[in-house]
C-alpha cells in the first residue's frame, strides 16, 4: 500500500534535485534553491492574497496557488490541502465558518461504514507482502510464459500485475520485481532499456485490479460506492496487462535483439518442465484464490464491500501464519498491524483534508465555475477527456497519485456531471493516468528508484546503467500507456460493464 507516508518519504529520498549523476536531468553546477526560494515567494505571495478583499473566486484561486507551491516543497499531502483550506474558509467568514466546518467534518469525513474496507484490505497486502510470496510471484510468471518472444519480461510484466493487486503499491511491486528481474533479463542477453521498462510499467495494471487501495480512496473523496468501484477497475486492469504484454512481444518479434536474440535466429526451446510450472503454482495458490474471492463476493452479492475486506485479511492470516510458520510467524503479524494503522491514519487524514478543500471549492464558486468554463467552451465528452490526458500527464510530471487525485476530483465533480461521465469510469481514469506519475520524467519517483537499484553490481551485472537509460525505457512504454487512455475513452463500457452486470444480479 502506497500511503501518503510512504510517498512523502519516497520523494524525499529520490528528489532529482539531488542527483549528482552527469546523464541526469539536474546537474551539480546548478542551484536547486533558487527554484525552491521562487517556490517559496509564490507560497507567500498566495497566503497574502486569500486575505486582501478579493472575490470569493479569486480566494479560492489563491488557496488552489499556495496548495501546490508546498506540494512543490514536499510538504505531506493533507498538510498541504488542509492548511490553504483552513486560510480560504477564515478569509471568506472567520473563525465561525470554521468551527462550524470541522464541527462535522472532521467526523463525517471518515466515519462511513464503507470506509470500513481501507483497513481491512492494508492488513491484507502487508500481509501477503511480509509472508515471502514476492520471489514465488516472479518465478511462476517466468515458468508458464518464457516459451513468449521477450517470455522474461513478459513474465515480469504479469507478475508484477499480481503482486500490485495485492500489495496496493507500485513503488514496492518495482522493487521487488527489478531485484529478480532486471539481473535474469541481462543475463539472458536483454537490452538494458527493455529490462529496466519492463519492471517499471508491471505495476501499473495491478492498481486497478481489485483490491485497489488507490480505487478505495477515490471511492471515498468522490462519494461513490466502493464495491461498483472496485469492479469497475478489472476490465481496464486486464486490458493494461494485455497491451503491455503485446507491445513487449511485439518488440521482440520485431527487434528480437533487444530480448537477446537475433535476426533469424530459431526460438530456443522452452527448458520449463511441467513439473515446475505445477509447482510454482502450488506456490502462489493463494494469490489468484484471494483475487477470484475478494470479485466473485462483490459481484455476486454475497459479501459488501467491507464483508469481503474482512475476509479477505482474515485469508491473509492464515496464508502469512502458514507461510512464515518457521521464521517468527507473529512478528511478521504484529508488523503488519503496526504499519496497518499508519497506513489507515495517512489515508484517513488525507480524506479529511480533501473534505475540507471541497467544502472551500464549493464555497468560492471554483468547482461551478470550472464546469461553466468547459461548458462555455462547448466541449463534448471525448475532447474534455483528451485534454484531461494532456492535463494529467503535465500533473504527473511534479506531482505524486495521490497528489494529482485529491487536486483534481474536488475540482472536476461538477463537470464531469455536467458532461454525463460516470463517476466509477472516471475514478478509474484518474487512477491509472496518476499512476503514469510515478513513472514519468522529470520527477518520476519510480525512474529514480530503479536508477538507484541498478548501480548495485549484483543488478547491473555489469552493466553501466545511466538515468538517461531509464529516462528512454520509460519513453519506449508511455505511448502504449497513452493508448489505453485513448481506449478507455473511446470505450467506456470496459470499466462499467461489470459494475452494470453486478447491480443487475441485484
Amino acid at each position: 500500500m502506497t500511503s501518503a507516508t510512504e510517498t512523502s518519504a519516497t520523494l524525499d529520498n529520490t528528489n532529482p534535485a539531488r542527483s549528482t549523476e552527469s546523464t541526469g536531468t539536474v546537474k551539480e553546477g546548478r542551484r536547486p534553491w533558487i527554484v525552491a526560494a521562487v517556490t517559496l515567494i509564490v507560497l507567500g505571495g498566495s497566503a497574502v492574497c486569500v486575505f486582501l478583499p478579493l472575490v470569493p473566486e479569486a480566494i479560492g484561486a489563491m488557496a488552489c496557488v499556495m496548495m501546490l507551491a508546498l506540494l512543490f516543497l514536499r510538504v505531506p499531502v493533507a498538510v498541504a490541502m488542509l492548511i490553504p483550506s483552513l486560510l480560504g474558509l477564515y478569509a471568506l467568514r472567520g473563525m465561525p465558518l470554521i468551527e462550524s466546518t470541522f464541527s462535522k467534518l472532521v467526523y463525517n469525513g471518515v466515519a462511513e461504514w464503507t470506509l470500513s474496507v481501507v483497513p481491512m484490505f492494508v492488513l491484507m497486502g502487508l500481509l501477503l507482502w511480509r509472508s515471502g510470496m514476492t520471489d514465488s510471484i516472479y518465478l511462476a510468471g517466468r515458468h508458464w510464459l518464457n516459451w513468449l518472444p521477450g517470455g522474461l519480461a513478459v513474465g515480469t510484466n504479469v507478475a508484477g500485475t499480481g503482486l500490485a493487486a495485492v500489495s496496493g503499491s507500485s513503488v514496492g511491486t518495482a522493487y521487488a520485481l527489478a531485484r529478480m528481474g532486471i539481473p535474469e533479463m541481462l543475463k539472458a542477453g536483454y537490452d538494458r532499456r527493455m529490462a529496466i521498462g519492463a519492471v517499471i510499467v508491471a505495476g501499473l495494471p495491478g492498481q486497478l485490479i481489485p483490491p485497489s487501495i488507490m480505487l478505495v480512496i477515490y471511492a471515498g473523496i468522490a462519494e461513490v460506492p466502493i464495491g461498483p468501484q472496485l469492479l469497475a477497475g478489472i476490465g481496464p486492469g486486464l486490458l493494461v496487462a494485455v497491451m503491455f504484454t503485446l507491445m513487449i512481444v511485439g518488440f521482440a518479434v520485431v527487434r528480437p535483439e533487444l530480448v537477446g536474440k537475433t535476426k533469424g535466429a530459431a526460438v530456443a526451446q522452452d527448458q520449463t518442465t511441467w513439473k515446475e510450472r505445477l509447482v510454482s503454482l502450488v506456490r502462489i495458490w493463494p494469490v489468484p484464490l484471494l483475487i477470484v474471492l475478494i470479485i466473485a463476493g462483490m459481484f455476486s452479492g454475497v459479501f459488501t464491500a467491507t464483508e469481503v475486506g474482512a475476509a479477505a485479511a482474515l485469508f491473509s492470516l492464515i496464508v502469512a501464519l502458514m507461510w512464515k510458520r518457521k521464521n517468527r510467524p507473529f512478528a511478521a503479524v504484529v508488523e503488519s498491524a503496526v504499519a496497518t494503522v499508519s497506513s489507515v491514519g495517512a489515508i484517513f487524514f488525507i480524506l479529511i483534508a480533501a473534505a475540507a478543500l471541497t467544502s472551500l471549492l464549493t464555497l468560492t464558486g471554483i468547482s461551478t465555475g470550472m464546469a461553466d468554463a468547459v461548458e462555455s467552451l462547448g466541449l463534448g465528452r471525448v475532447q474534455f477527456l483528451l485534454v484531461m490526458v494532456v492535463v494529467y500527464l503535465i500533473l504527473g510530471m511534479f506531482m505524486d497519485p495521490m497528489a494529482i487525485m485529491v487536486l483534481t476530483i474536488p475540482i472536476l465533480i461538477p463537470t464531469l456531471n455536467s458532461l454525463d461521465i460516470s463517476l466509477l469510469w472516471f475514478g478509474v481514469f484518474t487512477v491509472f493516468m496518476g499512476e503514469l506519475a510515478v513513472v514519468t520524467p522529470p520527477v518520476g519517483i519510480l525512474a529514480f528508484i530503479i536508477h538507484g537499484m541498478v548501480k548495485d553490481p549484483d543488478v547491473n551485472m555489469g552493466h553501466k546503467i545511466s538515468l538517461k537509460d531509464v529516462f528512454v525505457s520509460v519513453g519506449w512504454f508511455l505511448p502504449m500507456a497513452i493508448a489505453v487512455a485513448v481506449i478507455l475513452i473511446l470505450v467506456p463500457e470496459i470499466a462499467t460493464f461489470i459494475p452494470d452486470m453486478a447491480a443487475a444480479q441485484k
